[in-house]
């Protein structure tokens, strides 16, 4: 639960825009159907120019 909680509040951070123009967080789920069972995953990421930062949970 800390992961998530420091993931959302990265993103949110490099997404206000205080330091010039907002940043758009990007995120994906998927959801596997398998003969073991349901997974679930998900990952948030925020790209500015050439530089990429992603978490995934």
């Amino acid at each position: 639960m800390k992961q998530i909680a420091a993931a959302l509040i990265l993103t949110l951070l490099a997404g206000c825009g205080a330091d010039g123009p907002p940043i758009r967080p990007s995120v994906n789920t998927s959801v596997r159907v398998t003969p073991n069972g349901v997974s679930t995953a998900t990952g948030v990421s925020v790209q500015s120019g050439p530089v990429t930062v992603g978490v995934a949970l």
